[in-house]
């Protein structure tokens, strides 16, 4: 397996300029600690706020870009292609990375990833702030969130395109993010399986994510919450 001497990081974002000030500082904290170069992208999707206003608050090593198509798979994949074309380098040795603007990896964020030696990564997330939720909500989520994490092995069954990382190669030679307005990480982690990669399930590698209730995937992570207030009135 060949050493990857470049990482690349996409963020896809739809009017996040509250939330993306603070997903960027620590994507670029992560950068600072990567033993490689990164280039990190966001792709402004159909933003109607004032998003593009932080283009060049964060170093030249971080890179805006927009479309317009309200679809976070072919946001993700936009911002790939953009760093392919941009960065020119052999896609075997560049290590991908995927997190969204709701959210703040941790400093060994990509370093984790990099050393783990397998052709994808799959993380957790943790929420800090769960004001908008009810008691009997949060334990729901939190009780069905534990059962899918396997003690043995330190793996788990979690995908989120918050916390997810993959070589590049690899990426392109199975087709890349679909467009699909939900579930596009789901989708990639299984043409992986299909084509027998070594994917490593670390429970060790989380990123804090907003438990928000109203979210931009139509079954993302907010979506998933809700489902545990319905039967409580919370919803």
């Amino acid at each position: 397996m060949a050493t990857c001497d470049s990482a690349v990081v996409v963020i896809p974002a739809h009017d996040e300029a509250l939330k993306l000030p603070r997903c960027l500082r620590s994507v670029v904290t992560a950068a600072a600690c990567a033993p490689v170069p990164v280039l990190t992208v966001v792709v402004l999707d159909s933003c109607t706020d004032e998003s593009a206003s932080l283009a060049g608050r964060f170093g030249d090593d971080v890179h805006f870009v927009e479309v317009d198509v309200r679809n976070v798979g072919a946001s993700r994949a936009a911002g790939f292609a953009y760093a392919r074309k941009t960065c020119g380098v052999d896609d075997s040795r560049v290590w991908y990375a995927t997190t969204d603007a709701d959210s703040q990896v941790d400093p060994d964020w990509l370093a984790r990833q990099m050393g783990a030696e397998a052709d994808m990564v799959l993380g957790v997330v943790r929420v800090t702030n769960w004001r908008q939720h009810s008691a009997v909500a949060v334990r729901r989520y939190l009780a069905a969130y534990r059962a899918k994490l396997r003690r043995s092995g330190g793996g788990h069954d979690h995908v989120h395109g918050a916390n997810m990382g993959f070589r590049a190669d690899v990426y392109w030679e199975t087709g890349g993010f679909a467009a699909l307005e939900s579930d596009e990480d789901v989708d990639l982690v299984h043409r992986f399986e299909r084509a027998g990669r070594r994917i490593h399930r670390d429970v060790g590698l989380s990123v804090v994510t907003s438990a928000r209730r109203d979210g931009r995937a139509p079954r993302g992570f907010a979506n998933h919450l809700k489902t545990m207030s319905r039967h409580d009135g919370a919803a």
